[in-house]
């Protein structure tokens, strides 16, 4: 496999050494080929909000996969998947599955294009919306590991379009609306950016982008592939009381299992093939297995298992910096709800420079002194630390206790 991986934020080239290679789980710890035991802070980068192998959601696996694994035909657990996030997601009134979230993003891209007959796109710094060509200029996750400002092969023409900008920087959002205003076809944003490191939208700015969208008639697109039945059940969107005109979401809503979904503004989604002339398709879309997945792990998400998760989530924040502290390391956490970003920096991080500017040295061997004490955090200082319900107060103490131990290394 290319890097010994199947995507660039598994290998370990920015931590050292070699990527681990997993093959069990088991609600907040996973196991390594060589018999090590961890306890998991990157829950497949999210999806496991429930923690890994949970029986409600392995029971559902089972009996989907007993029915039938695809049929190339709607299904009913895909039709109930469908009217519970049309229930639960503030702006969503129709939705269409796709298999992945880059599959989303760019159908949502398309969607917003077609709908408005306008080609510029309005993006952020640091918000990684998958692969497609228009979104990989100055991108966070795997790009901002690696120190890759735009991929190789893509077209000069492809930025043409584009318009990249700070995240939280109110005064360029505004400038960028004056001049292109009326070419603006959407702007996409992550309403929490979760792929350099976590860092929540500064108060109002979120309301500020959707008053733009709406005087220029352009769409607003949440990417909620992370922040979506995460910080809340309704997503980030219900969390600070904006709507979106449309949302792209996987991960959770997946169980786990390979899933993607865009809906939104009836109006607007009705111009997705077959109803309008915006095409998208795909074989596996809607899969009976990952519907039943989606299904079982949306159905526990309560008030009692959010109310776990901010509980864990603090603990852990709480920790961290005062073991941090303790051992005269600086560090900023950014979090909100059960995402927690960590940063060795001595300020505020409230944007892609910010998180730039951080020292990436020290990650390496923070990852490190965790790892061998049995702690699994993201093997990038750009990604989220993720929580789930199996994590236990236990947990995080070791964590913690792991992580005093860790830093004081680090100071050296």
């Amino acid at each position: 496999m290319v890097g010994g991986v199947s995507s660039p934020v598994r290998s370990f080239k920015a931590v050292g050494g070699t990527p681990l290679f997993f093959v069990t789980g088991r609600g907040s710890r996973v196991w390594d080929a060589d018999g090590n035991s961890f306890v998991d802070y990157v829950c497949s980068w999210g999806p496991l909000i429930l923690g890994h192998s949970n029986p409600k959601v392995v029971r559902a696996v089972i009996g989907a996969v007993k029915s039938g694994t695809s049929f190339g035909a709607p299904t009913l657990p895909e039709l109930a998947l469908a009217r519970k996030i049309c229930g639960i997601v503030p702006s969503v009134e129709k939705v269409r599955f796709v298999n992945s979230g880059t599959e989303a993003t760019m159908s949502a891209l398309r969607l917003a294009r077609g709908f408005t007959g306008r080609a510029k796109l309005v993006k952020f710094e640091g918000c990684y919306h998958g692969h497609a060509d228009p979104f990989l200029t100055r991108a966070g996750s795997g790009l901002a590991t690696f120190d890759i400002p735009d991929s190789a092969g893509l077209p000069a023409s492809m930025g043409a379009d584009t318009i990249t900008l700070a995240f939280n920087d109110e005064e360029r959002l505004e400038e960028a609306f004056r001049a292109h205003g009326a070419e603006i076809a959407a702007a996409i944003i992550e309403p929490i950016a979760g792929n350099m490191g976590v860092v929540p939208p500064a108060p109002g700015y979120l309301r500020r982008l959707r008053r733009l969208c709406d005087e220029n008639g352009s769409v607003l697109i949440f990417d909620e592939v992370i922040s979506g039945f995460r910080v809340s059940l309704g997503g980030a969107q219900e969390l600070y009381g904006v709507k979106p005109d449309l949302t792209c979401m996987g991960k959770v809503i997946g169980g786990g299992l390979p899933v993607g979904a865009y809906g939104g503004r009836a109006d607007v989604m009705r111009l997705v093939a077959p109803e309008g002339p915006v095409y998208q398709a795909g074989t596996l879309a809607g899969n009976p297995v990952a519907m039943a997945a989606g299904l079982a792990a949306l159905d526990q998400l309560d008030r009692r298992a959010y109310s776990k998760l901010e509980a864990l989530s603090a603990q852990l924040e709480e920790g961290l910096l005062d073991s941090a502290a303790k051992s005269g390391v600086s560090i900023t956490v950014n979090r909100v709800g059960s995402m927690v970003g960590l940063f060795f920096a001595k300020g505020e991080v409230r944007n892609f420079k910010d998180a730039k500017a951080s020292d990436h040295v020290l990650y390496p061997k923070f990852h490190r002194g965790l790892l061998e004490r049995g702690s699994y955090f993201p093997p990038s200082a750009f990604e989220t630390i993720f929580l789930s319900t199996a994590h236990s107060v236990s947990d995080v103490n070791r964590t913690v206790a792991s992580a005093r131990i860790a830093f004081r290394e680090v100071a050296g």
